[in-house]
């Protein structure tokens, strides 16, 4: 079997789901897909994909079945809830999932248990790939992916990638994957924390901010944040959301307790989650994170 011909089947057609899909089915793949919410499935069935009425049915008719859902326990839902892909393959012997590319960002420990237990109960491989550059990354096809697993594995699969990015890069065994996104969502938070006080203070000294992308770019702050959120904070253009407060948030809190499990040091990333935390529970956890910039430029108020 050439990779060109696998059947894939992509779980979680959400803000990072549905541009993927596109570029997979753009590529000349058969893509089946399922959603917990079947309406989000309409924009890629009307390219091509094959919309399916359970997990069960999808992971039937898919060589690689891909994930791409919101943490951990909704993950561990999809592989191992009621009608999930290990009952799927147990009720049926002529399954023919062989593998499962997990694009979530999720715990790298509980990875690690996950990819063991469905390994040992169906023979599927487990490769932990999330990805970094956002839905604009997603809709170009210039994700970075990181990769843990078997290395033979994910050499066989990297074709199946490719569509999506610019870079596959094996990071070590299971796990390893998770651990470098939680490493890039450290860099990722607090660059865009430090970004809303800049931009905050600048227009109180009477820059115009709009600008400072563009002064900046090439030097040594520039940054693919800067560029894509920094205009919005300064535009106050919060209504196109392109990623969430929450998931930095989830990411913050995954690299503290992974440091603590390591016995690591992050002080600016545990600061960074206290911030993030603080500007979630003000009503901003469904919001862009451009909307950082309000904890800095909302009007005092006066008796």
């Amino acid at each position: 079997m050439t990779q060109q011909s696998l059947v894939l089947g992509f779980i979680g057609i959400g803000l990072m789901g549905t541009p993927m899909t596109k570029r997979l089915l753009a590529a000349g793949y058969q893509v089946n897909v399922w959603n917990r919410s079947a309406t989000k499935l309409d924009s890629v069935v009307n390219e091509g994909a094959i919309a399916k009425a359970s997990i069960a049915e999808l992971v039937v008719d898919s060589d690689v079945v891909m994930t791409c859902v919101s943490d951990t326990d909704a993950v561990r839902e999809v592989v191992f809830g009621e009608q999930g892909i290990v009952q799927a393959v147990q009720n049926n012997r002529n399954s023919k999932a062989r593998y499962l590319i997990d694009f979530s960002s999720i715990d790298p420990e509980q990875t690690r248990t996950m990819a063991d237990e469905l390994k040992k109960a169906t023979g599927i491989e487990w490769v932990d790939s999330p990805v970094s550059g956002g839905v604009a990354g997603a809709e170009q096809g210039t994700l970075a992916i990181m990769c843990g697993g078997d290395a033979s594995t994910i050499e066989f699969l990297t074709p199946v990638l490719e569509p999506l990015s610019q870079r596959v890069t094996r990071m070590g065994p299971v796990g390893c994957g998770q651990v470098t996104k939680i490493c890039n969502q450290m860099i990722v938070s607090c660059n865009v924390l430090v970004m809303a006080e800049v931009m905050a203070m600048a227009e109180k000294a009477g820059v115009d901010a709009g600008q400072i992308p563009e002064a900046l770019k090439g030097g040594f702050a520039d940054s693919i944040p800067l560029q894509l959120t920094g205009p919005r904070m300064a535009s106050r253009d919060f209504d196109d959301v392109k990623w969430h407060v929450k998931t930095l948030l989830k990411d913050l809190d995954m690299a503290n307790h992974l440091a603590k499990t390591m016995e690591s040091s992050i002080p600016m990333a545990g600061l960074g989650a206290e911030l993030m935390r603080m500007h979630s529970s003000n009503g901003y956890k469904e919001q862009d994170p451009c909307t950082l910039i309000e904890q800095y430029t909302a009007k005092t108020k006066t008796n």
